[in-house]
């Protein structure tokens, strides 16, 4: 818009000048003579500085809240995935029958699991990790599914095997439950050397 041309309800100073003109001017060309020798023209820049000012603060704070918003939005999504791994790996699962239906004996399945990676870890350059327990027909034998990872030592067919031997010995001699199956994922190989003593 051209010095001149005024808003609609744009209010005249005393001095004949717009609100709008005074801003263009102060704008386009800070060195007006009418403006640094008009009282009216000072007061209305004045004034139009401090609208200026908080609406730059408004604009920053907008975004800095917006920024956090954000940040915090995304420290809950992470906190929340946190406590949903913590959560699926301490909960104490299912109850699982130990011995005869009459015994009226049980275990948690994470107490069986536990129990389990505990014996494949007695292999050397083993560490087990995910293990689950399912229950392959009612009161019957029970599948062990288990995620290892070996140092390089290990033939993997040989390792698979040592696994299978110490897990169904813990079922038998330690927790006392029938399973028939015990099925072995290697899922990582570790160069033992890199590992700390």
């Amino acid at each position: 818009m051209a010095v001149g041309e005024a808003y609609e309800e744009d209010p005249a100073l005393p001095c004949g000048r717009t609100l709008s003109e005074v801003w263009e001017t102060a704008e386009e060309s800070p060195d007006d003579p009418h403006t640094a020798g008009c009282p009216h023209c000072q007061e209305a820049l004045a004034q139009l500085g401090v609208l200026d000012d908080y609406v730059r603060e408004a604009r920053t704070g907008a975004a800095d809240e917006a920024a956090e918003a954000a940040d915090a939005a995304a420290a809950e999504r992470l906190t929340a995935r946190v406590m949903d791994l913590v959560r699926t790996e301490l909960r104490p699962g299912r109850t699982l029958p130990l011995g005869e239906p009459a015994d009226d004996a049980w275990i948690t399945e994470a107490a069986a699991a536990k129990a389990f990676r505990a014996a494949a870890e007695t292999l050397p350059a083993v560490h087990a990790g995910s293990c689950r327990v399912t229950i392959t027909a009612p009161e019957g034998p029970m599948t062990v599914s288990m995620e290892i990872a070996a140092g390089l030592r290990w033939e993997l067919p040989d390792l698979a095997e040592q696994v299978r031997r110490r897990v169904r010995a813990a079922a038998d001699e330690t927790v006392g439950l029938a399973v028939s199956v015990v099925d072995v994922a290697v899922v990582d190989l570790i160069d033992e050397s890199e590992e700390p003593a």
